[in-house]
């Protein structure tokens, strides 16, 4: 099981944020305003298992007509007219929206991958982090030790440790709703559809279909990421549909499951101990033999 998160129609409500906080009780990380478009969260972390992304783009959407050139309008004296200005009118109406802007958002729902191969559980020395009966990655906060490995080995940067106890925390794609047989929360208050829950082979289907469509429409940037169980990470539990390049999003390009050449390093370790070993065994055997009379 897992999400198919199409960016297309997200319209930045982050009521998937909200929903994931109350849901998992999960504190509250600071209302303020960074700077960086409406984003108040600005990343996933220990307090954020869902964060909402803004990204502003100086081009058009596919066809579309974005509209939001508007400066030379006296919004002030339109307001004085009131909402019975007949259309004719008006300066600003829905079927007059103004001069093209070449402008659009890009909004996506960025959240915990649960990668195929997930290093964070290559890496957990206390079983914390298990794979569980839906393919999804889980920590268990109560016998995490806090020792922080599991952070770095994330290609995505998703884990994080939570200040007041340096525990890992991320997302559990709701493992206690998939047991009783529900939806995630994000999912769940998802008001256009943007994330999409279920099995995994149909949210593919599903997302090939949607970015043929959007082809057509002229959208010829749409792409998959994350959908696809050949590439460095096995494919993603959590995959998307994206309007640009990967790094737009700052997602990773190409993300490589980091624990790749463990094996090919222990084999290594191993035939270097050996041959110090026979090195040592040797040495102690040319030593004794010389000794003797």
């Amino acid at each position: 099981m897992g999400f198919f998160t199409d960016t297309s129609v997200c319209i930045g409500c982050k009521a998937c944020e909200v929903a994931c906080k109350e849901w998992n009780a999960i504190p509250e990380d600071g209302l303020v305003f960074t700077g960086m478009s409406y984003d108040n969260s600005e990343g996933l972390g220990a307090d954020t298992w869902r964060h909402v992304a803004f990204i502003e783009q100086r081009k058009p959407l596919a066809m579309q007509d974005p509209g939001v050139q508007h400066e030379d309008v006296d919004v002030l004296a339109l307001a004085s007219q009131g909402s019975g200005t007949p259309p004719e009118q008006a300066r600003i109406t829905p079927t007059t929206p103004g001069e093209p802007g070449q402008m659009r958002w890009l909004m996506a729902s960025d959240v915990c991958k649960h990668c195929t191969h997930a290093a964070c559980l290559d890496v957990c020395p206390t079983g914390s982090l298990f794979r569980t009966e839906f393919g999804t990655v889980v920590v268990q906060e109560d016998i995490c030790n806090g020792c922080g490995y599991c952070i770095p080995a994330c290609p995505y940067g998703v884990i994080d440790q939570r200040q007041e106890d340096g525990r890992a925390w991320k997302c559990t794609l709701c493992y206690d709703r998939l047991s009783g047989g529900m939806e995630p929360a994000c999912a769940k208050a998802c008001p256009t559809d943007s994330i999409q829950f279920g099995p995994l082979d149909e949210l593919r289907e599903r997302a090939r279909g949607r970015v043929d469509q959007l082809v057509e429409a002229g959208e010829t940037g749409a792409r998959l990421y994350g959908e696809d169980p050949h590439d460095g990470v096995g494919g993603d539990g959590a995959f998307f549909l994206l309007m640009d390049e990967p790094e737009v999003y700052g997602f990773p390009p190409d993300p490589v499951v980091t624990t790749r050449d463990l094996p090919a390093m222990w084999r290594c370790v191993g035939a270097a101990a050996l041959t110090l070993a026979a090195t040592a065994a040797a040495s102690f055997a040319g030593a004794m033999f010389g000794r003797r009379p």
